[in-house]
């Protein structure tokens, strides 16, 4: 899947994860994706949540060996 920025939120723990992804979406341009890597175990939660409470859509997530992948569309 094609992004236009990239997030490596590896080693940080709720809210972080969320919290940086917040400020990278702001930085982009509506219908922009960014990709976000995070290894938190909540952010399996958190992350859906924050794009349904911002409206945002969240297009993908993957799990991988290096944690999971969410591919988030800016509103």
């Amino acid at each position: 899947m094609t992004y236009d920025a990239d997030l490596d939120a590896k080693g940080l723990l709720c809210p972080l994860p969320v919290l940086k992804a917040r400020k990278r979406l702001q930085a982009l341009a509506s219908g922009q994706v960014l990709r976000v890597l995070a290894d938190d175990p909540a952010a399996v939660i958190d992350v859906p949540h924050f794009c349904a409470e911002a409206g945002h859509t969240l297009l993908r997530s993957d799990e991988t060996p290096e944690g999971q992948f969410y591919f988030i569309k800016k509103a």
